[in-house]
């Protein structure tokens, strides 16, 4: 049985290294691939699965600098929903939330998704007039969304401090009863499997190092296992698209922040649902295994380390505890830190370039996991097609140029 959890090499592999040695015998060779991904997680899989099934583009290899899923799809909260305010978002996490709601019979393979339901608490005016404004967008775009006030929120998170002296009084919120949960991980896994079986290589511990760009085309990728040919790339290297963009001469309107996460011991069945608040910047859910998932914010400065930031986590975890204080005893397990390419608009960039045949897909800030499948599945089309996707379609690397920005800083719930 193919290990499918991240250090063996997939069963194509062997036809790639055999195409490979050929390769270098014939000093022109021919692309050995239609399409290159670069990048092993969740979306990068993705996007190969959906070329091959949906697109009819088998021959694609997906180039991943460590194992599948150990960059940011290990990293993240694995929070999933569409409740985002503007149309163009709006229609973009929808499509990636239906999709979720079929995919771990299409994959087959248990994604563990949840729809518990995710609440967004609104703990001033201000904030109840923006979910008010934010339920009624998602409402006009067909998605499911409510307002609740403070008896409704009570109801459904009977632990939560909803009392008159809180801290952060808790006024109502919005609820999205689709939203919830899924194992981020066995997302990777089980578009890694379904790839697979489609034909397309899989090829980890393999650094890409360099594109080489011809007469305004790319032809490949340099790695740090030699060149690989192809006729198209597609770079989606969460956190790290800067240095690739810079790779090709390009540089992109983004910036690396840590984002912030981390995880309580086990403790019995308390928190059903998924709690966020964007005044206090954290947010909180519980894990089938019994942990209690926290995410936090992104850091402030720009940066690469994937450890936690302690002033970050001592903010998120005080502002918890003020909201659940029968957590106050509980023990932190393990915190941790991953790295999001942040866009001036918050939204990410799903787009051609001026470069013949090179494509990105990025910026995805804090919104990158719920977004995997619609995400691959978009980007997928814009590769196959020469042409975006019409829900890719706005959010193009021109809308930088022409000021056609979305912005969804307030959308997020935490973190932007």
């Amino acid at each position: 049985m193919t290990d499918y959890s991240g250090f063996g090499l997939f069963k194509h592999a062997l036809t790639f290294h055999e195409n490979w040695q050929r390769a270098w015998r014939n000093p022109t060779p021919k692309p050995l691939y239609d399409v290159i991904i670069v990048g092993g997680g969740g979306h990068g899989l993705a996007t190969a699965y959906y070329l091959a099934k949906e697109c009819g583009v088998k021959n694609v290899a997906v180039v991943e600098k460590g194992w599948l899923g150990g960059g940011n799809t290990a990293r993240n909260t694995t929070i999933v929903r569409s409740n985002y305010l503007w149309d163009e978002a709006a229609h973009l996490y929808e499509h990636s939330l239906k999709l979720w709601e079929g995919l771990s019979q299409e994959l087959n393979f248990n994604l563990m998704f949840s729809q518990r339901g995710v609440l967004n608490l609104g703990h001033n005016l201000q904030d109840m007039r923006d979910i008010e404004r934010r339920v009624s967008a998602n409402r006009l775009n067909g998605i499911d969304s409510e307002v609740l006030d403070t008896k409704g929120v009570q109801d459904l998170v009977p632990l939560l401090d909803c009392s008159d002296n809180a801290r952060y009084p808790v006024l109502g919120a919005s609820w999205q009863p689709r939203g919830g949960v899924a194992r981020h991980d066995a997302v990777a896994w089980g578009y890694a499997r379904a790839a697979d079986q489609l034909g397309v290589d899989l090829i980890q511990q393999t650094e890409v190092t360099g594109l080489r760009i011809e007469d305004g085309k790319v032809k490949g990728v340099e790695t740090s296992r030699g060149f690989i040919g192809g006729e198209k790339v597609g770079c989606v290297v969460a956190g790290n698209s800067g240095e690739l963009a810079r790779m090709a001469g390009m540089t992109m309107p983004l910036e690396s922040h840590p984002l912030q996460a981390m995880v309580s011991e086990p403790v019995k069945p308390c928190i059903d649902t998924v709690i966020m608040s964007n005044a206090v910047h954290g947010y909180i859910s519980q894990s089938d295994k019994g942990d209690l998932v926290i995410g936090a914010g992104i850091d402030s400065y720009n940066g690469f380390g994937q450890r936690g930031s302690f002033p970050v986590i001592e903010h998120t975890i005080s502002a918890i505890i003020e909201m659940f204080p029968f957590l106050s005893r509980v023990r932190m397990n393990r915190h941790w830190g991953g790295i999001v390419d942040t866009c001036p608009d918050a939204c990410p960039i799903i787009s051609k370039t001026d470069i013949k045949g090179l494509y990105f897909n990025c910026g995805w800030g804090t919104g990158g996991f719920k977004a995997t499948p619609g995400s691959g599945h978009v980007f997928a089309h814009t590769i196959a097609n020469d042409s975006p996707h019409p829900i890719a379609a706005p959010f193009n690397l021109n809308r930088f140029v022409t000021g056609h920005l979305i912005d969804e800083h307030g959308a997020a719930g935490v973190a932007h």
